[in-house]
């Protein structure tokens, strides 16, 4: 199937591993040119390696992120999509029992970031035919999360910026959605089930058989999944999907 994003221009935050390069290749599979950042510089060497253009950018530092903006200026001349992929697990523990700083460290990069991008991004995608941003949140982002709640804050706000945004931009034809992956497999998903695990006393494998017991489709989310979710939605053909908020989790229930 032709999606019709040949040429289009991408910019995907934290796109040196995970979802993110996940993400990045898929759109550079369709013919998109895609420019990337990562904190990670080994990984941004093998992205650059493979023909990427990429940035080393913290998403929660303005000044980076005007820069890295400069930075797509000049190598993309525009941008048609914004994909904002950033985010950390934050802290595991009661609330009672974070320490502050990790709070506002979880916000300042899973919604603040999104925010430092998404208001250097409007305008460039203004001029885009075809502009979408989309915001990746997570299925913490609909249920609640116990011993995780900076995480859960920052992505049910991920929800709202996104909702908010579909309402703002879609009189510029910019469309706004987020993404809600579930359990997806990777080296990010063991550290916070191995986190958790500790947390509540009990061995890891129990742990990831209680998570998975949760889904519809006990299965485990693969983040090539979410990447075609993304290039889809990006595409001319999901011109009227806007402010949606697209749960790729094997319907799943609880995350307690």
């Amino acid at each position: 199937m032709d999606l019709g994003i040949e040429g289009l221009r991408v910019l995907v935050t934290a796109g040196g591993g995970g979802i993110g390069a996940a993400i990045a290749r898929a759109f550079r599979d369709e013919g998109a040119q895609v420019q990337l950042c990562d904190l990670d510089l080994g990984l941004l060497q093998e992205m650059a390696a493979e023909g990427f253009g990429v940035s080393a950018c913290d998403v929660s530092d303005r000044g980076a992120v005007a820069a890295m903006f400069d930075e797509v200026g000049r190598t993309l001349g525009g941008l048609d999509c914004l994909v904002n992929n950033a985010g950390i697990g934050g802290p595991t523990g009661g609330v009672d029992q974070i320490a502050p700083e990790d709070w506002d460290r979880t916000l300042a990069v899973n919604i603040t970031g999104q925010f430092n991008c998404t208001r250097l991004a409007v305008p460039l995608l203004r001029q885009s035919e075809n502009a979408s941003i989309l915001n990746i949140a997570s299925a913490a982002g609909r249920l609640g999360f116990g011993l995780r709640t900076p995480y859960a804050a920052s992505k049910w706000a991920v929800v709202g910026f996104t909702r908010s945004l579909a309402v703002e931009l879609g009189p510029h034809r910019i469309r706004a959605n987020a993404i809600l992956p579930g359990i997806v497999r990777g080296r990010r998903q063991d550290e916070v089930l191995a986190a958790k695990a500790a947390a509540r006393g009990v061995a890891l494998e129990a742990m990831r058989i209680e998570a998975m017991a949760k889904a519809s489709i006990p299965e485990m989310i693969e983040p090539e999944q979410i990447a075609a979710q993304a290039v889809w939605l990006a595409s001319p053909r999901a011109r009227t999907t806007s402010g949606q908020a697209i749960g790729i989790d094997s319907d799943l229930q609880s995350l307690s």
